[in-house]
């Protein structure tokens, strides 16, 4: 057992943070950080992303549509698929579980 200290909690730091805190062969969680009115700058990935909102209200854009997300929100994306968060109106905190593990931007 491992306990994740500090995951899914928001770190202002601009001009957005990623912080990974477990890796090993089939996984990797992190904590994405945007500030209220930051930018999302990420691309696609390779793997597929399991986000939950733990703090912040934000819209995420996929080519299939947009959603607005908040507290409590599970999201999944898929390898491969663009997608972004935008209207970002207050502070975002997001744990991401990768699957495999995240290999970098």
């Amino acid at each position: 057992m491992k306990k994740l200290v500090g995951a899914g909690v928001f770190v202002h730091r601009e001009p957005n943070d990623y912080v990974e805190q477990l890796r090993n062969d089939s996984m990797s969680v992190g904590t994405y950080s945007i500030p209220a009115g930051g930018v999302d700058d990420q691309a696609p990935h390779h793997q597929d992303e399991i986000y939950v909102v733990t703090t912040g209200r934000a819209m995420l854009v996929t080519p299939s549509g947009s959603e607005p997300v908040g507290p409590g929100d599970v999201l999944f994306v898929p390898a491969e698929e663009e997608h972004r968060f935008t209207d970002v109106t207050e502070d975002l905190a997001l744990l991401v579980v990768f699957a495999p593990p995240y290999s970098g931007r």
